[in-house]
């Protein structure tokens, strides 16, 4: 199922720069995909993007996560003198364990930082940020 991608929003972070290896990631995102790594040779998963797997230096391909995971680790900023994120503050960041195995970093969104927890399942969505890129969040997952 692909992830939603909010649009239209104004992106008032800081412009992304992605290099070779992750603007395929953040284009994929735009397109409501999430991706991570895998090794053919060895089926490793990895994330972030790298040139070779980490296990066995083979060429990795993209490939399309389900986009739901649970809250691994996660810290709350409460402070942050920097525009726009002390206008969002407070604000929560975790680690979020993909049911694929590979870990994402990210912000945890719609929901109050208090009900954060470790184990928490989580979706995640994109917000698109402009030439047809997008930042994958992550926000409690709905219902069965």
């Amino acid at each position: 199922m692909p992830m939603e991608v909010v649009r239209g929003r104004s992106w008032g972070r800081p412009e992304l720069a992605p290099g070779p290896l992750d603007h395929a990631f953040f284009e994929a995102a735009a397109r409501g995909e999430l991706w991570y790594q895998r090794c053919p040779a060895c089926g490793h998963a990895q994330f972030y993007p790298r040139a070779l797997c980490t296990a066995c230096g083979g060429n990795p391909v993209w490939a399309t996560a389900s986009g739901r995971g649970v809250v691994h680790s996660f810290t709350i900023v409460r402070q942050n003198g920097q525009p726009p994120f002390k206008d969002e503050l407070p604000y929560a960041v975790a680690m979020i364990e993909l049911e694929e195995g590979v870990r994402m970093m990210g912000n945890v969104t719609d929901c109050p930082v208090e009900s954060v927890r470790i184990g928490m399942s989580v979706e995640a969505y994109a917000v698109e940020c402009g030439d047809g890129l997008a930042v994958p969040f992550w926000r409690p997952a709905a219902s069965p």
